[in-house]
């Protein structure tokens, strides 16, 4: 299989070339009683997709990414919602895009992704912290497996790092304990997959969606994992399998939005309903993306930037869904 690393933009541009792609809906069971709303908000400063999202102190911080100009960029910036305004904060030590981010303890942080200019992308280990307080990032211990396009969750004050790839895709799962500052190997996950999402759900670590990069595949699957046991269970299937999803959890449910697939990207949005086992499909969003992340604030879910169609195509939109 050709891997990122050698192959870079131009391959993936390749690849993508023409993909204009038609919008895709979900095919889950449809709740009409309370399928929730949607609202835009301020845009993004910079446009920018295969971003890293997460909620740090009642603001939504997007870092990293694709720029308009397909180019890696180390951009943060801080959405306020309760100004509605951006603010730009300090650049990531390094351009990097497709990382992952999650806030342990009251702390951010930004792991892995892909470094390197428009050919020839390198997988990073690297692990930065958000210090709020000086506006500035410390490095930390590198992740044991260098990968992009991964997921992260936070359970118990420790992160949870799944999948993503390199030369392969892989099913690597490693725990970062931020007050020791070291890292641990936990039990592998299932399915070997890239560009899923990951939740923390109920004390346990919930695996969706993803795909197998250059070859098609996309996975529906749903992989659960028990932090106190080491172990994982199979959860109930996503309605269609996609790749560049977002996923949050919000009390107690679990929500994923947009992705893609081979020509085409979705503005699904669907709810995990717990008591029947099953997901079930809410209002889709006002514009379909992939490569997007989510984050919470007071109830509602922030979906910065993504791209509007399959490969390349960044945006400065903010949508927000309240259930």
């Amino acid at each position: 299989m050709t891997g990122w690393t050698r192959l870079g933009l131009a391959g993936l541009v390749a690849l993508t070339a023409g993909c204009l792609g038609a919008t895709t809906e979900s095919s889950a069971p449809i709740d009409l009683s309370a399928p929730g709303s949607w609202r835009m908000h301020a845009p993004m400063l910079t446009a920018r997709q295969e971003v890293a999202v997460a909620a740090l102190d009642g603001r939504v911080y997007v870092i990293g990414g694709f720029g308009p100009r397909m180019s890696p960029v180390a951009t943060v910036e801080a959405y306020d919602p309760a100004t509605n305004e951006w603010e730009s904060r300090a650049p990531l030590p390094e351009p990097t895009h497709h990382a992952a981010a999650a806030v342990a303890d009251g702390r951010l942080f930004v792991v892995g992704g892909f470094t390197g200019g428009r050919v020839g992308w390198s997988a990073s280990p690297t692990v930065y912290e958000y210090d709020s307080r000086r506006n500035a990032w410390i490095t930390r211990v590198p992740m044991p497996t260098p990968r992009g396009a991964l997921a992260v969750a936070a359970v118990g004050g420790r992160l949870y790092a799944l999948g993503g790839g390199a030369e392969e895709v892989t099913n690597a799962h490693e725990v970062y304990d931020p007050a020791a500052d070291r890292w641990s190997i936990a039990n592998p996950m299932p399915t070997a997959r890239d560009h899923l999402a990951a939740v923390a759900w109920q004390g346990r670590v919930w695996a969706l969606g993803g795909r197998r990069a250059f070859t098609g595949t996309q996975y529906a699957n749903v992989e659960v994992y028990d932090p106190a046991t080491d172990s994982w269970r199979t959860g109930p299937p996503l309605p269609t399998g996609r790749g560049g999803l977002a996923a949050a959890a919000l009390g107690d449910r679990i929500l994923v939005f947009g992705g893609e697939a081979p020509f085409r990207i979705f503005n699904a949005t669907e709810m995990y309903e717990a008591a029947a086992n099953r997901w079930i499909a809410k209002a889709p969003m006002p514009t379909a993306r992939h490569g997007i992340g989510a984050a919470v604030v007071g109830g509602t879910v922030y979906l910065p930037g993504g791209g509007r169609q399959p490969g390349f195509a960044a945006t400065r939109i903010n949508e927000a869904y309240t259930p």
